[in-house]
C-alpha cells in the first residue's frame, strides 16, 4: 500500500478515555458510521492531527468491530508534540485524518506465542492475544512498566487470568528475560513491543533460539551502515512519467515531492511505515527498521524517507 495523500480518510473522535497515567485511548469512527476498512492484529493507522502533524498508533480494539477503531496514546514527554496535542487538545467531536490500516507486525500462526510488551508497547499485541485465545493456541504475556498506575489495559488483561505476568517496576525490577528465554522452546512464537532497550534485551535473550523466532515493532530506528551507492540516481514517476535526481543530500521522499508526488510521511526515520511505496523498477537500498530479510529481498516496496538505490534508476508507483 502506498502512502499517497488519496488513501487518508477523515474521521471524527467518539470517544475520548484516561486508561492509565499518560496514557489515553481514542475511538475513532466515520461521522456518517460508515464501515471503516478490515484490519489484522498488528496492524496500525496514520493518524493526521488538526495542527497537521502525522503520527502512527497500534489499533487495540475489537478487529470485528467494523465502525470504529481503538488506539492508544502515551504522553511522550521529549516527543515531537503529537501525543501532547492528543492529551491537551483533542476532543469528543473533533476531526482527524486516518490512513492505513497497514501491518508490518503481523501475528503467524503457531501453536504456541510468548508475548513480552513494555509500557505503550502493550497496544499491538492486544489484537495478537485476542486472537491466539479465540484459536485456542497457548501463550503467556509478560508485560513490564514503570509502575502498576502507568500501565495501560490491566482491568481487559485481568481477564486472561494466568497467563497475565505483570512486572511493575517499582515492584519487582525490571523483567527477568534470561528465566523466560534460557530454555528453547520448540514451535513458540515471540513477539515484542516496547521500548529499544527492551527489544534489544530480548534480542540477546533469545539469540540462541531458532532463527525468526523472535519479531519486534521497533518505534526507534536501528543504526545502519553508509549507503550503498554514493552517487546520484534517478527516479521515475510511474503515473506520471516525471524523472527527478536524488542527489547525496536529498532523500527519495523529498525528491518525489519536489515532482509534485503526495507521500504521506511521518517519522523521517525509517520505523512508522507511513510512506511505504511500490517499486515497479529497480533495486531498492533498504535503510528501514521493518522489512524482513525476505521482503527485503522481494524489493518490491521501499520506505522512501530512509531508503534509496542501488543502482541508476528506481521506478516507483506514484
Amino acid at each position: 500500500m502506498s502512502g499517497n495523500d488519496a488513501d487518508v480518510v477523515t474521521l471524527a473522535v467518539a470517544a475520548k478515555t484516561q486508561v492509565a497515567d499518560g496514557v489515553v485511548v481514542l475511538a475513532l469512527e466515520h461521522p456518517e458510521r460508515r464501515r471503516l476498512p478490515d484490519w489484522t492484529p498488528g496492524s496500525h493507522i496514520d493518524v493526521v492531527l488538526p495542527d497537521g502533524s502525522v503520527r502512527q498508533y497500534s489499533l487495540c480494539g475489537d478487529r470485528w468491530d467494523a465502525h470504529s477503531y481503538r488506539v492508544g496514546v502515551l504522553r511522550e514527554v521529549d516527543g515531537r508534540g503529537g501525543s501532547a496535542y492528543v492529551h491537551d487538545h483533542l476532543g469528543v467531536g473533533d476531526r482527524v485524518g486516518v490512513g492505513g490500516p497497514r501491518n508490518h507486525f503481523p501475528l503467524v500462526p503457531s501453536q504456541r506465542y510468548l508475548f513480552v510488551a513494555g509500557g505503550i508497547g502493550i497496544t499491538p499485541l492486544l489484537p495478537m492475544i485476542h486472537q491466539a485465545q479465540l484459536l485456542g493456541a497457548e501463550w503467556d504475556l509478560v508485560y513490564g512498566g514503570r509502575r502498576r498506575a502507568s500501565m495501560a489495559f490491566l482491568d481487559e488483561l485481568a481477564a486472561y487470568g494466568h497467563r497475565v505476568h505483570l512486572v511493575p517496576e517499582d515492584e519487582q525490577g525490571l523483567i527477568d528475560l534470561p528465566a523466560w528465554f534460557a530454555e528453547v522452546r520448540p514451535g513458540v512464537r515471540i513477539y515484542c513491543c516496547g521500548p529499544a532497550p527492551l527489544l534489544d534485551a530480548v534480542d540477546t535473550a533469545c539469540a540462541h533460539w531458532p532463527e525468526h523466532t523472535l519479531r519486534v515493532e521497533r518505534f526507534v530506528a536501528q543504526e545502519q551502515e553508509a549507503p550503498v551507492r554514493a552517487d546520484p540516481f534517478e527516479v521515475e514517476l510511474a503515473r506520471t512519467g516525471a524523472v527527478v535526481t536524488v542527489t547525496p543530500d536529498l532523500s527519495v521522499l523529498e525528491a518525489v515531492r519536489s515532482a509534485g508526488a503526495d507521500v504521506l510521511s511521518s517519522c523521517r526515520q525509517g520505523t512508522c511505515g507511513t510512506c511505504e511505496t511500490a517499486v515497479l523498477a529497480g533495486v531498492p537500498d533498504h535503510r528501514d527498521s521493518i522489512l524482513a530479510d525476505a521482503d527485503r529481498a522481494a524489493g518490491d516496496c521501499m520506505f522512501v524517507c530512509v531508503s534509496r538505490s542501488i543502482g541508476d534508476r528506481l521506478v516507483l508507483d506514484l
